[in-house]
């Protein structure tokens, strides 16, 4: 089977979808690994350390992806890539089913096996082949670094001769994967943390992180089957806004990461919010990409408000440390594949029966697959 790892064509983007450990460990199961020349630029993998690992490097990308069984990536494929693939090739890769329908059709009619990255099911079988939660978790870190970068104030209290300096405050609104290493990162760097949730279960969470943990009564709440926070009625989100005014305009840096999967993110900091918020006063925006959780974010801009607040909108934050950014993502499809390989005949199996496949396989067959996108064929 013959794999190929191309350099991603979406601007600003530095990870790569393959690393010199993960080549070296696909080559062992049997698979050809071709990957472009300066595939790990942007990440640091240097390409004599793919080539040491068994992997082949080329300069002829189209050749290359025409011949692949097996495409790896990181971003949504472009146009010319879909029909650069032939039928019956296996892509993988980020592919945002439910807000890119004419995607998913046009992979459908090319014959690719379509595996979307982002659909794998968060459960404990599946937990080393989730890209989510292990982006996510450099997220909520980067997230934190470039906050502190921005404020004018140290983090952490300080005892000097001319006086004490007091923490800087950091309030954490959603406490998924992203939020909980947002709280441990600004804790780490000595910061007074608050955190919110919608779902009572992670006080326990971020209480045994050192945070304080925000009560809102919001009525009856929850979460869906794979963690995710459930979504708010407009009476419940109105409800929640006016709790977090108070600690919004006393915090010196706000980390949002409310998130719906396959909707539109919530607007949980409005512009009133915002205005009440102090001078110099940071706000991180992690859902920037979905459409943002502050009004007045724009994607992958620097906003400065008219009160001097400043909003970063950067949809890929955990390519500022896009090292282990690419270490995490490639392990997690080379993880991916050894669950589906087949050691005799030496393919990755596209095994309908099994529910981590049935949760991610978007296309198969020249027919959208996936229950979830049926209306699509």
């Amino acid at each position: 089977m013959h794999c190929y790892a191309a350099k991603e064509r979406s601007t600003g983007e530095k990870r790569a979808a393959l690393t010199p450990t993960t080549g070296e460990s696909l080559v062992k199961l049997g698979l050809e690994i071709t990957a472009e020349c300066g595939l790990g630029a942007l990440s640091d993998f240097a390409d004599e350390a793919y080539e040491k690992a068994g992997v082949k490097l080329t300069g002829d990308h189209a050749g290359s992806l025409a011949e692949a069984d097996l495409v790896l990536g990181v971003r949504k494929p472009t146009p010319e890539a879909i029909s650069g693939m032939k039928s019956g090739a296996v892509l993988m890769s980020h592919l945002d089913p439910f807000n890119e329908p004419d995607l998913v059709k046009s992979l459908a009619a090319a014959g690719i096996s379509a595996i979307s990255l982002e659909m794998i099911p968060r459960t404990t079988l599946a937990q080393k082949m989730d890209v989510l939660s292990s982006q996510m978790n450099l997220a909520g870190y980067s997230a934190v670094i470039q906050a502190a970068a921005r404020i004018r104030k140290s983090l952490p209290m300080m005892m000097t001769p001319a006086g004490t300096i007091s923490p800087s405050r950091v309030f954490v609104i959603g406490v998924g994967v992203a939020g909980l290493q947002a709280i441990a990162t600004a804790k780490r760097l000595g910061a007074r943390v608050e955190a919110f949730d919608t779902r009572p279960v992670v006080e326990e969470q971020v209480r045994s992180l050192g945070a304080r943990f925000v009560k809102i009564d919001l009525g009856e709440t929850g979460q869906t089957e794979q963690g995710y926070a459930k979504e708010l009625t407009p009476e419940q989100l109105q409800m929640q806004r006016d709790g977090m005014a108070k600690v919004c305009a006393s915090a010196d840096i706000v980390i949002t990461t409310a998130k719906l999967f396959g909707r539109k993110a919530p607007i949980v900091v409005t512009r009133e919010m915002v205005a009440g918020m102090q001078l110099g006063s940071v706000i991180v925006d992690l859902a920037a990409e979905g459409g943002g959780n502050v009004e007045g974010t724009k994607l992958n801009e620097e906003v400065v408000t008219d009160n001097g607040v400043i909003i970063i909108g950067e949809g890929c934050l955990e390519g500022h440390v896009s090292y282990h950014a690419t270490q995490v993502f490639a392990s997690n499809l080379s993880g991916f594949i050894e669950h589906f390989w087949d050691a005799e005949a030496k393919v990755m199996k596209i095994d309908l029966e099994d529910e981590i496949m049935q949760g991610c396989l978007i296309t198969h067959g020249g027919k959208v697959v996936h229950e979830r996108f049926q209306n699509l064929n």
